[in-house]
C-alpha cells in the first residue's frame, strides 16, 4: 500500500471513528438518570475512542509529512 492510500484509508477510519464517538457521547448525554456502572463503562469507552483518534491524527500528520518531504 502507498503511502497516499495508506492516508486515504486513515482518513477515512478517522472521520469513521470521529462520528461513532460523537454518537457515542450524544447517547450518554440522552441517557439521563440511569445505571451508574452502564454510564461509567460508555463514558470509559468514549475516552478510549478519543486516545485512539489522537493516535491516529499523529499518524495521519506524519504520513502527511512524509508525503510533503518526499
Amino acid at each position: 500500500m502507498s503511502t497516499q492510500d495508506e492516508l486515504r484509508q486513515l482518513e477515512e477510519d478517522l472521520a469513521k471513528l470521529k462520528a461513532a464517538n460523537v454518537e457515542l457521547r450524544s447517547q450518554i448525554s440522552d441517557m439521563g438518570a440511569t445505571d451508574a456502572i452502564e454510564r461509567a463503562a460508555m463514558l470509559s469507552m468514549a475516552d478510549e475512542q478519543d486516545a485512539l483518534i489522537a493516535e491516529l491524527e499523529a499518524r495521519r500528520d506524519a504520513l502527511r509529512s512524509r508525503l510533503g518531504s518526499s
